[in-house]
């Protein structure tokens, strides 16, 4: 046992003696002369450093493409099988689980839009929709609206309708440089009652999402039921950001999203897809104002107590 004992002395001595003039060894020689379970847990704890510091080095910093892993946005396949055997809409899915609403994710969807497309084919909508609409002006002097663009997206911020509509009266003002239409695009418009026709279609019992949505339905000729509408210009939270008077879209998206919208000539679709992120990140929220004002009256009570009669 003494043998042993000096043995392992010696050993020690000719590891520090390396360790001294090669500072790698050193690290070497005290994980060597640490006791069986001593060591077993620096491994552990240098296996879980390194493994910090490789999610560090890809999440910063200038990455290639092959080396960042981007996040799932969707559901897997197994738990959309199950959702949808339960009878679980993709909506109530997403929203569990928070997917398409990290950062502003739902905001990349713009990568697949198709300008004046119409109704996009084999899409299952859902039942939240966001639609936005761009003015031209008529009338005298151009002041009054007419429907010249229409969007609207669903829940997941995707392309759900989009076209460019003939307005019925005269333009005097195509407004250009906020709408981003001119006299051209209306070569490839469609008829006023088609569009109403379709996208009344696509709204039928179904929630709508919009800014000041009054205007977007008037220029539509079309009325949605109250129950079903949630307007980001109407949310109590939100009334903050328009210090007296109704929140523009442009404010909400900056403020609450960290988003520029609306730089120059406006884009139907990317306002109705950031009016949609607007409510998804406080869905919440625009639940419990909705039940409120929509909850049932109770019926009043004087303080009396009527007593039956029994029969005779």
């Amino acid at each position: 046992m003494a043998g042993l004992s000096s043995n392992w002395k010696k050993l020690q001595a000719q590891l520090k003696a390396e360790a001294a003039s090669n500072p790698s060894t050193k690290r070497k020689a005290e994980e060597q002369l640490q006791p069986p379970a001593k060591k077993k847990a620096l491994e552990t704890s240098k296996n879980k450093t390194s493994g910090v510091q490789h999610r560090k080095h890809r999440m910063g910093g200038v990455q290639s493409s092959t080396a960042v892993e981007k996040p799932k946005e969707t559901p897997s396949p197994s738990l959309a099988i199950w959702a949808k055997d339960h009878g679980v809409s993709a909506e109530d899915l997403a929203e569990a689980y928070g997917l398409g609403v990290k950062g502003n994710s739902l905001m990349l969807a713009s990568e697949k839009d198709k300008v004046n497309h119409g109704l996009t084919k084999g899409l299952e909508i859902g039942k939240y929709v966001a639609i936005d609409c761009e003015m031209v002006g008529v009338g005298p002097g151009g002041h009054e609206s007419a429907l010249a663009r229409i969007s609207i997206v669903d829940f997941h911020g995707r392309q759900v309708y989009d076209s460019y509509v003939k307005p019925r009266e005269r333009v005097t003002n195509w407004r250009t440089a906020v709408s981003g239409i001119s006299q051209k695009e209306m070569r490839f418009a469609r008829d006023f009652d088609e569009v109403q026709k379709e996208v009344d279609a696509i709204l039928k019992d179904r929630i709508l999402i919009g800014h000041d949505i009054k205007h977007d339905l008037d220029a539509l000729k079309l009325s949605h039921s109250p129950r079903n509408i949630r307007d980001t210009a109407k949310y109590p939270a939100f009334k903050k950001y328009g210090h007296g008077r109704k929140p523009a879209l442009k404010i909400l998206a900056r403020e609450i999203l960290g988003i520029d919208i609306q730089s120059g000539p406006h884009s139907s679709t990317e306002d109705a897809r950031a009016t949609m992120l607007l409510f998804r990140k406080h869905k919440s929220g625009f639940d419990m104002d909705h039940a409120n004002r929509f909850a049932p009256k109770q019926p009043a009570h004087n303080g009396t107590t009527r007593v039956k009669k029994k029969k005779k």
